[in-house]
Formats: structure tokens, sequence, C-alpha cells
């Protein structure tokens, strides 16, 4: 009998995250389901049998809650999806004091990924899938300011910038932990129209008007991608990768390679969280 797989998934309360779940449910998976709000979950997991737990990523100590209730739930997790994020207003500041797109989009999935590291470890090789987005080009990584406290913040570069660490992460992964048997990609799943960009002014003006269908896909298109990788599964051949949808080795920051801030980042964000 073939063991059930454990597949996390979190931003799964909508839209691409919610796709990926239904679409990747079934009596083969342990599927675990995250969101922020219960409400919008409940239906999720209705529909797919899964398990449901709830987690605000601006609160690191949710966070912590979180990954202790799933390493309760299961002994080993073969895929883990860090979907959850957004575009948010860089004038705001978290309950832990940081910039919200470094947090929600960087720091929390580094935190939970690093918390859940030997569960994924214990399955038989396990792939920790990050979305990021192609506004990884407009990012720009400072060490000395990763939290935008000397810079001029604004939306999109702060966004960008957490896009591009959701890359940078996925090389520390590879680098660091493929003699444990994890494989991690970064994928960006294109400009679906869904609940995205909900705190930003901006985007969540455009998002929340008719406007959100000029140029944009659905969110079963954007979560095509996402689905298509977590069923490839732990493949060395990905591992680092970032795909443009679909397409491997999609375009990148100019940063995306630098080995300074691959190991920077990670260095930084360790201290941050509290794992040093």
């Amino acid at each position: 009998m073939t063991a059930r797989k454990t597949i996390v998934i979190t931003g799964a309360s909508d839209g691409i995250g919610a796709v990926a779940a239904r679409a990747l449910a079934g009596p083969e998976v342990d599927l675990v389901v995250v969101g922020r709000s219960a409400q919008k979950l409940a239906p999720v997991a209705a529909d797919t049998g899964a398990t449901a737990f709830t987690a605000d990523f601006a609160r690191l100590d949710e966070v912590r809650t979180l990954a202790q209730r799933i390493r309760e739930h299961a002994g080993t997790i073969d895929v883990l999806m860090n979907n959850a994020g957004g575009m948010f207003s860089p004038s705001l500041r978290t309950a832990d004091g940081h910039e919200p797109n470094f947090q929600i989009n960087h720091l929390a999935p580094f935190l939970l990924t690093h918390l859940l590291r030997d569960r994924l470890a214990a399955a038989d090789g396990a792939l920790v899938l990050n979305t990021s987005s192609v506004g990884n080009l407009f990012g720009h990584i400072d060490l000395g300011d990763l939290d935008y406290r000397r810079r001029r913040a604004l939306e999109a570069r702060a966004y960008g910038s957490s896009k591009l660490m959701n890359i940078l992460f996925t090389r520390g992964i590879a680098q660091r932990w493929t003699d444990d048997g994890i494989i991690s990609a970064a994928v960006h799943p294109g400009p679906a129209a869904s609940s995205f960009g909900r705190d930003s002014r901006f985007v969540g003006l455009l998002y929340r008007t008719p406007l959100r269908h000029l140029g944009t896909i659905t969110p079963a298109q954007g979560a095509a991608p996402l689905i298509e990788l977590a069923r490839r599964g732990a493949d060395p051949a990905i591992n680092g990768v970032y795909f443009h949808r679909h397409r491997a080795e999609g375009r990148e920051n100019r940063q995306a390679h630098d080995q300074k801030l691959i190991d920077g980042l990670w260095e930084i964000s360790t201290g941050l969280v509290g794992l040093d």
C-alpha cells in the first residue's frame, strides 16, 4: 500500500492557493491548508477534506504556533507550498515591527520552512515551492536595510524586493538542504485575477474593479504551474530553479544569483526570526 503524501499549502483560502488545494486533494493525499481567515478557509477544507489551520503571517508568533500544529499533525511533509503573501503598503509595520512585504512575503515563510525542516527531511524526497513573481525584476536587496528604515519605501519596490527574496531563499535551500532530500523551486504564477493586492491601496483598487480582467489570467490558469510542480515533486532537475509560469529559467533580477546576497539574506533572516 502506497503511503499518503502530505501537502501543505499556505494562502489556500482563495485565489490560486484554493485552486491548487482542490486540484491536489485526493484519497492519496493528506492535505493541510493554511489561511488568515477561518471563514474563507472553511469551504476549501470542506471541498477537499483537508485539515485547516489559520495564521496571520504579520505575526511571527502565529507562524510558530502554526508550525507546531502542523508538526503535531504530520510526521512527514512531501510538499510545502509557500503561497501566502501579497502587496502591502510599506508605510505600515507588522506586529513584529517589520515592513509588511518583507515579513509576510519572506520572513514568515522563511521561519515556517525552517521549523518544518525535519518533517520535510523525513519524507522520501520533499519539495519546497515558493510563489515568487515577475515583480522580482523591480526589487533591490540592500542587506543593510532589508526593513526599509533608511530607504524610501515605494510599494512596488518593496513588493518586488520581497519576491526577489523568495528566489534567493529558494537558492539558499537548494545549496544547503539537498543532502536532506529537500528540493526547492520558485515560480511566477502569472497575474491572476484574485484577491492579490487587497491590502495594497493601488493594486487593491485595480483588483476590486472590472479592470482586473484586463491583462490578467484566471486563478485556475495562475495555479496551473504550481500544481504541475507540486505533482512533479522532489525532482533534482528543478532544484534552485525560478519558473516563469511553466518555463524554467524565467527572467530574473540581476541580483538573483548573487551569492553574497543568498548567504547574507539567509544569515540576517535567521537572526531576525530567532533561529540562530
